[in-house]
């Protein structure tokens, strides 16, 4: 009786630290949006009534962070656009890059990096935004507040 005790117990053990193990490996994929326009921009910029894009991208978890692959995309800037970026930010509020994207970009540009734990605790409580900057506009022309799902 006592053997198979033992036995059922060490089972018991093995099961939960097979799970364990397994949990631990799991990476979570989520998807980040963004509309962007020049409305959203802090503070307004000049002469950019039309202009507009759009952000997407996915990013997977790991232990360090996680992958980000994005895509951004824009029309009727002022200008050619000088630089993109990921800000720290709630709506209406200017905040600090923490994710460079491009400088120069072109519409249709994509790109893949890697962020840390902060970056993601950031976007996952809805405090960063993604905007597009022009010689016109060097503070920002579009700006969207990235949306996080899944």
């Amino acid at each position: 009786m006592k053997k198979l005790f033992r036995l059922s117990f060490v089972c018991l053990v093995g099961s939960f630290v097979v799970a364990s193990v397994a949990g631990a490996g799991v990476r979570a994929s989520h998807n980040v949006s963004a509309s962007l326009t020049a409305g959203a921009e802090v503070p307004k910029p000049v002469g950019a009534a039309g202009a507009s894009g759009t952000f997407s991208a996915t990013y997977v978890t790991n232990k360090s962070g996680a992958v980000l692959k994005w895509k951004l995309s824009f029309s009727k800037l002022t200008g050619p656009a000088t630089a993109a970026h990921i800000h720290s930010g709630k709506p209406g509020v200017a905040g600090a890059v923490i994710v460079p994207l491009c400088g120069p970009c072109k519409s249709g540009q994509s790109g893949t990096t890697n962020i840390s734990k902060t970056v993601v605790a950031t976007l996952q409580s809805g405090g960063a935004y993604v905007n597009v900057h022009t010689t016109k506009n060097a503070g920002g022309e579009i700006r969207g507040q990235a949306k996080v799902t899944g």
